[in-house]
């Protein structure tokens, strides 16, 4: 089935939950994991700059992100994942087509990525990775909720329903 799962990781506790959720998957399936943490510099290039020079901004990420896949790294490996790991620097695109090329160029079966389940003027300002990648990708995409979203209360029934 599944044999090359690339996994989205940014450091947050719904990417944490995805993480653990594809390695879940690949141990039952004896799948190899890449894990993808993009540098997204585009937000900083014209927002910041002049505050922080490139080079130093460049390397905070850097670091953060070295960081951020290290420890998922080390999380896949103590369940005893063949694992890869990518840092693509993005200048340009949104983080989704990043992950999504990654996926691409490695040969990818699936992507699982953490959703955070914004809604509305949020969606709206702050977009959605995980969408992105959805429409874009050319192979299956397993979405994995954010415990927030899956506490929404239930909708109210309607009187004799």
């Amino acid at each position: 089935m599944y044999k090359k799962i690339l996994v989205g990781i940014d450091g947050s506790d719904i990417s944490t939950s995805a993480l653990r959720e594809a390695i879940k998957l690949a141990r039952e399936l004896s799948a190899r994991l890449l894990l993808v943490h993009a540098i997204d510099m585009f937000p900083f290039t014209a927002a910041v700059s002049g505050l922080v020079g490139d080079a130093q901004l460049e390397e905070i990420l850097f670091t953060t992100g070295r960081a951020i896949i290290g420890e998922a790294r080390n999380e896949a490996q103590k369940a005893g994942l063949a694992v890869e790991t990518a840092l693509p620097q993005n200048l340009t695109e949104p983080i989704g087509m990043i992950v999504v090329e990654e996926a691409t160029h490695w040969g990818a079966d699936l992507i699982v990525m953490g959703t955070h389940g914004r809604r509305g003027i949020q969606h709206f300002m702050l977009g959605s990775v995980a969408e992105r990648v959805t429409r874009a990708a050319t192979c299956p995409v397993l979405l994995v909720p954010s415990r927030q979203q899956a506490r929404l209360p239930e909708a109210p029934k309607l009187a004799g329903a």
